[in-house]
């Protein structure tokens, strides 16, 4: 079997004749933290959308699993265990922390939204639940509302709810925004530890994190790949430089 999870070739988006993104290839290895960086605009965004199936290409194949999913839909690309996360919030704020990841949980069982269920019914993916809030650092809070946590605590949550999917492969669409310091270093954390048994595809601007967590570096600019490698690598190449100084930081 293949090496990659996730391949594109020739990927291709226009917009009334404007290219966001341009003949991309990008091919992701599994087990692998893969990061997608670029400056401002050089069409990061738009690949997730293109990935996830959130936009049809112009041109150009996804290939996720050696399987052509280039037509699938959302749901069906998501079923596939390719799931993206930080897109939007994931959490139900009036629900507590614990019902937030029971809900992701119910999902294989064909009942993600029976939300009367008798309580009982519901009681044996407590243990599950449990163990995945313990994972993330938020044991202790499973009877809060989601909507009392911290901004960082919510991030935690969400990461929770992703892996309750049992996904294998996380999509992260910067996962790092609007984080402090404290709430950065926590959330690395957890994403090193989620990628020691599924693999990671991020678009991040904080640049620091990106080199602590990531094998593999795909540059875009202007919409397509301006060069590929380690971070050693990528931070060292004048068009990457060049591309940065010239746009301010990503």
């Amino acid at each position: 079997m293949s090496d990659l999870i996730l391949e594109t070739r020739g990927l291709t988006k226009e917009f009334r004749g404007f290219a966001a993104v341009r003949g991309v290839d990008l091919k992701v290895r599994r087990g692998t933290i893969h990061a997608l960086i670029g400056p401002n605009g050089a069409g990061k965004t738009t690949v997730f959308n293109l990935l996830t199936k959130f936009l049809e290409p112009s041109a150009g194949r996804i290939y996720y699993r050696g399987d052509d999913i280039t037509a699938a839909r959302p749901a069906d690309i998501a079923r596939r265990g390719l799931v993206r996360s930080f897109q939007i919030s994931a959490v139900f704020p009036h629900l507590t922390v614990r019902e937030n990841v029971r809900i992701a949980l119910q999902r294989p069982l064909g009942n993600s939204f029976h939300f009367w269920r008798a309580e009982r019914v519901l009681d044996p993916l407590n243990r599950r639940a449990d163990e995945l809030l313990d994972a993330v650092g938020l044991a202790g809070l499973e009877d809060r509302l989601a909507s009392a946590l911290p901004y960082g605590r919510k991030r935690a949550l969400e990461i929770a709810t992703t892996l309750a999917l049992d996904p294998e492969m996380l999509l992260l669409d910067e996962p790092m925004s609007g984080l402090g310091q404290e709430d950065i270093g926590r959330i690395s954390g957890l994403i090193r530890n989620a990628a020691r048994d599924r693999t990671v595809l991020m678009v991040e601007h904080n640049l620091s994190v990106v080199a602590d967590l990531s094998q593999t570096i795909t540059v875009l600019t202007r919409g397509r790949v301006l060069a590929e490698g380690d971070y050693a690598a990528v931070s060292t190449n004048p068009e990457v430089v060049e591309a940065y100084m010239g746009t301010g930081h990503a």
